[in-house]
């Protein structure tokens, strides 16, 4: 006979079971999360120890990076100081030792023959005169600019027709002239260049060229009006505008139309140099059929102009604006091989004149100096006077003006001789006959006022504090002279002095 098992026995069990299989899955579910969680734990320690390594890495490079960024804004600070230093010297150097050089073109621009009939003494005249005319046009800067003179010439040839040409006497008058022109400034020379036209225009070209390229030169000055040979290389180098405001002809014979069409500034100085050419004076035998052989000075292939000289000026006026130019009036062209005869056989050919009927000519032209304007030197500011001293609430006693000769009588008094300060300065004594200094001396206006100031050589019991309106005492010491106590027994104390007075030691001011 089977056993019959208790139903909740039977239903204890199968709970059990059921717990059992819980209890394991919780098991296994805790062991999961518990391996999970220690796989999750080492990979993220393994990416956070990857993530310490490249930020530490990163931030290497960035310091490194800040350190080279650093270095490089101070080297760059660094560059732009120098570069500014830089820019102020090569300012400073470009207006450094600043000059014009004249050069001159001696077969054609020739000096007025006054001066050339004086000799030695002539030339250092010209000299003198061209400096001063070059410096005239240079303004303010005048005094800083240094003048270089060269004349280019074929010496003999031009000592030659300057005697044909009646303009002097003797060719030793011409080669004394030029002597003197080149003994006359360290920075003036005739240089002679011997026969042949193109050696005294190659120097000028490449001279001009030279002096350009160099920033200290601040004008160059062609003697060159006569000859149209010059206008290309005017013309090459009028191109660039920096150069064309430091070009400028020296025009004594009229500039010819060759060269004012280049626009080139205009200076004319017809004062000292002529405004014709040289011709051959032709002996008074002359044959009409004859013609005069013309000198080879200035030694040009271009004639001069026929047109009028005065229509030359203004066209150069319209194009160079920055130079005005002076009108000395029209002038007859000089008689060549190609001319006409002359009708006047038993006449001399003269040079051609100029029209005496001129209008003035306007002031001389300013020649425009690529010099920056100096800055003005800024002068010291003189320090600021210090305030007046204020010795305390009561202020300064009011100034007195002692005369010597009544502060001297005033001194001269001794013991009871001497004159009570309080009877005299602020009513009757109130000590009466107590009293032992003298009340009955009758003292000057003089006299009142030494009182007063030897009163207040005793200085004040309350001092600053004492509001007695017409205290006789002294609140502070009247013995400061240019910062130092002149009082050989001071009883004033230091604080009584204005700050930094040169007080005697506390003893020997005890002492009076």
């Amino acid at each position: 006979m089977e056993r019959t098992m208790d139903p909740k026995f039977v239903d204890l069990l199968e709970r059990f079971t059921t717990w059992r299989g819980y209890r394991d899955s919780l098991e296994n579910i805790t062991t999961d999360v518990f391996l999970y969680l220690e796989e999750t734990s080492a990979r993220l320690s393994s990416e956070n120890a990857r993530l310490k390594d490249q930020m530490a890495t990163l931030q290497l490079d960035h310091g490194h990076e800040a350190h080279s960024r650093r270095e490089l804004q101070q080297h760059l600070q660094l560059l732009e100081s120098q570069k500014i230093e830089l820019l102020r010297d090569y300012e400073r150097l470009k207006d450094h030792n600043p000059y014009v050089v004249v050069l001159i073109d001696g077969d054609g621009l020739i000096f007025k023959e006054e001066l050339v009939r004086q000799g030695l003494l002539g030339g250092k005249q010209a000299a003198y005169s061209l400096r001063k005319a070059i410096l005239d046009q240079c303004g303010e800067h005048a005094t800083n600019i240094e003048v270089i003179a060269s004349i280019y010439a074929n010496l003999a040839g031009l000592c030659k027709a300057m005697r044909l040409s009646g303009a002097v006497d003797s060719e030793s008058d011409m080669k004394d002239f030029s002597l003197g022109f080149t003994q006359a400034k360290s920075s003036f020379d005739v240089i002679d260049v011997g026969h042949g036209k193109e050696r005294a225009d190659n120097k000028i070209r490449e001279t001009t060229k030279w002096h350009l390229k160099n920033h200290n030169c601040k004008q160059v000055i062609l003697g060159i009006s006569h000859d149209a040979g010059y206008a290309p290389f005017l013309d090459e180098l009028l191109q660039d505008s920096a150069i064309k405001i430091r070009v400028t002809i020296l025009e004594g014979i009229p500039v010819v139309n060759e060269l004012a069409a280049t626009g080139v500034n205009i200076l004319n100085l017809q004062k000292l140099f002529r405004s014709e050419k040289l011709v051959e004076k032709v002996p008074a035998s002359f044959e009409p059929t004859q013609l005069p052989t013309p000198v080879s000075v200035p030694l040009s292939p271009f004639p001069a102009p026929i047109s009028p000289v005065i229509e030359i000026k203004k066209a150069v006026t319209s194009v160079a604006s920055t130079s005005s130019i002076n009108s000395a009036g029209t002038s007859t062209p000089a008689t060549s091989a190609a001319s006409t005869p002359v009708p006047a056989p038993a006449k001399t050919v003269t040079y051609a004149r100029v029209i005496k009927t001129v209008t003035p000519p306007p002031p001389a032209p300013t020649i425009t100096l690529p010099i920056q304007p100096r800055a003005p030197v800024p002068k010291p500011a003189p320090p600021p006077k210090p305030a007046p001293w204020n010795p305390g609430a009561r202020g300064l006693d009011p100034p007195l003006q002692v005369s010597q000769a009544a502060l001297d009588n005033i001194k001269k008094r001794k013991d009871h001789n001497k004159l009570c300060n309080n009877h005299y300065l602020r009513g009757p004594c109130s000590k009466g006959d107590q009293c032992h200094f003298e009340h009955k001396y009758k003292p000057t206006k003089d006299e009142l006022v030494a009182i007063a100031f030897l009163t207040r050589l005793n200085p004040c019991s309350q001092g600053q504090e004492c509001d007695v309106d017409d205290c006789i005492y002294g609140h502070h010491c009247p013995s400061v002279q240019s910062g130092v106590c002149t009082h050989p027994y001071c009883k004033f104390k230091e604080e009584d002095h204005p700050p930094g007075t040169k007080v005697k030691p506390q003893k020997q001011r005890d002492r009076g």
